[in-house]
């Protein structure tokens, strides 16, 4: 089992896993043609893709979903809620398929269980996706990690975490003081020091890979993310390796359990 963050933060969003002969896309943010550029980066093809999940309807999760779509003939799964809210945006679809928030689904040579994470849109979720053998799961885009998220989340040997911002440069940051409590809220996004905490957690489980992803552009850098995270592991000796996942071009592609 494999898979490569193509990019990931406010601009875009879209991770590409793969095993056996099966390609699928979680979220397509960036443009058709920008997610093909990135895929080729990677000696991949949207004409490799199955089929492309998406875990909410905001424009850098969904931004380039409807013309790969159409141009490659993928079906789009999707819960209920999270198509009706961005048929605005994506339009015409191949084929749009269903999926209900907790019920598990079968794609092939993958099984793809979707969960509720914290967020303001119409049914976020995040995907805990197997091979029988391995597992990824794909969590950003949570103001919180509540008891579900964290039971999901310690099935896993990967696992592709949001970081989102550090506190302090978002209160001092520029965004006007009704986004910033957005951000900040339980239905917003994960801050370093608690993406921080849950991977101290993460030091007794089975993970072997964590990728930290959705980095704010505005209200977070790296070299925070880093120091924060390796001040909180430091004491408990993590044996999984640790990514930071960029907007400007895919990150490593990581082979689970090689």
């Amino acid at each position: 089992m494999k898979f490569c963050v193509l990019g990931s933060g406010s601009k875009g969003n879209c991770t590409l896993i793969e095993s056996g002969s099966t390609s699928i896309l979680i979220d397509a943010g960036f443009s058709g043609k920008e997610i093909s550029r990135r895929m080729a980066l990677i000696d991949r093809s949207p004409d490799d893709l199955d089929a492309i999940l998406i875990t909410h309807e905001h424009g850098d999760h969904v931004g380039g979903v409807g013309v790969l779509s159409r141009r490659c003939d993928l079906p789009v799964y999707a819960n209920p809620g999270t198509h009706q809210a961005s048929e605005a945006r994506v339009k015409k679809l191949h084929q749009g398929c269903e999926f209900e928030t907790g019920t598990g689904f079968t794609l092939d040579d993958l099984h793809i269980h979707p969960f509720r994470i914290s967020h303001d849109t119409a049914d976020p979720v995040g995907f805990q996706i197997t091979d029988g053998t391995h597992s990824v799961a794909y969590c950003t885009d949570t103001g919180k990690i509540t008891t579900l998220i964290r039971q999901r989340l310690f099935q896993c040997q990967a696992l592709i975490l949001e970081a989102n911002y550090d506190p302090d440069m978002l209160l001092n940051g520029p965004y006007p003081m009704h986004i910033k409590q957005r951000v900040r809220s339980n239905q917003g996004h994960l801050a370093n020091n608690d993406a921080a905490a849950f991977l101290v957690e993460l030091c007794t489980s089975e993970v072997q890979h964590v990728v930290l992803a959705h980095l704010s552009e505005t209200n977070n850098h790296p070299d925070l993310v880093t120091a924060q995270v390796q001040q909180e592991l430091a004491p408990h000796n993590p044996t999984f390796s640790l990514v930071l996942a960029r907007q400007d071009q895919p990150g490593p592609f990581i082979t689970v359990g090689g």
